[in-house]
């Protein structure tokens, strides 16, 4: 396994509220709020800027989370794509979800530069090859790419010509290229990053103002960063095992939040930091708002 550099900025728990399987996070740029989820909990979680704290049960696993506007969340959940208000909890079935595969629950998702939502989907006992790779984009859901296990990582590059998702199963985070206008895929996937060689697990990830990708490594203590070229520039060292995927936040989005996991783990009787808990860097990266979903 190679060297990894690691940054000498040291992670905070942002929340303390200890999650199963947290992922998804969210900064909204209006609310100043992050968002995330307790994906085996049904449960979507909230803090504000000034330390506020929610949480909803929404009935079934949530995955991943766009915004709308100042009260409108999308919620991508194990059946569908939803609109849930913040204000008043409601929440409204947008999209269905493959119906026909009952078996399989959405998993990873992001918006993109031009207001679409991807989202992936998995078998809910990580069946290889069963998951798939959508786009919602002005009230068409389209499939994208198949015969994926466990789709993570999906996240964008600065100059909009290329889609990055991984297929954390694999340990293979792909690439493809964009149409400049629509957000259409217009080419078939590549390999960005073969991870296998190091034995990492890529989870979720992000992009910086540079174009850098920041990727959570399931199991591997860090979030770790990839220039646009696929060169490891380093990493931030996390106090749990588990970490699932990390969003750009706060006022000058100077911030970096990362989800973990707590799922399998004990924590031990002197354990400084619970694993599940929600973790941020102050100061590490320069990062950019999330694109609002266009309805």
């Amino acid at each position: 396994m190679s060297e990894t550099p690691f940054i000498d900025v040291a992670a905070e728990v942002f929340d303390a509220r200890p999650c199963q399987l947290g992922e998804g996070p969210l900064w909204h740029p209006q609310r100043h709020t992050l968002y995330w989820v307790d994906l085996l909990n049904c449960r979507l979680m909230a803090k504000t800027q000034d330390g506020v704290e929610q949480a909803w049960d929404l009935g079934e696993m949530p995955s991943a989370i766009g915004w709308i506007d100042t009260e409108q969340l999308l919620v991508a959940c194990e059946s569908g794509l939803n609109l849930f208000n913040v204000e008043s909890a409601e929440k409204t079935l947008l999209c269905a979800l493959e119906p026909e595969l009952p078996g399989n629950r959405s998993n990873d998702g992001r918006a993109d530069p031009w207001g679409g939502f991807w989202i992936g989907t998995m078998g809910k006992n990580g069946e290889e090859g069963v998951g798939n790779l959508y786009r919602w984009y002005r009230g068409e859901l389209r499939k994208l790419d198949s015969g994926l296990t466990v789709l993570n990582g999906l996240c964008f590059d600065r100059e909009r010509r290329l889609a990055y998702y991984a297929d954390s199963a694999a340990s293979i985070v792909y690439s493809v290229s964009l149409d400049g206008q629509t957000g259409w895929p217009d080419s078939s996937r590549g390999v960005h990053l073969d991870l296998t060689a190091d034995s990492l697990i890529p989870d979720g990830a992000v992009t910086d103002v540079a174009g850098n990708m920041w990727t959570s490594l399931w199991d591997g203590e860090r979030t770790q960063c990839y220039s646009p070229e696929g060169v490891e520039l380093g990493a931030l060292r996390a106090p749990v095992i588990r970490t699932t995927c990390p969003a750009f936040g706060g006022r000058d989005f100077t911030d970096l939040y990362v989800t973990t996991a707590a799922v399998g783990l004990e924590d031990g009787p002197e354990a400084p930091i619970a694993n599940g808990v929600t973790l941020v860097y102050r100061n590490a990266v320069k990062g950019q708002p999330e694109p609002a979903v266009i309805l």
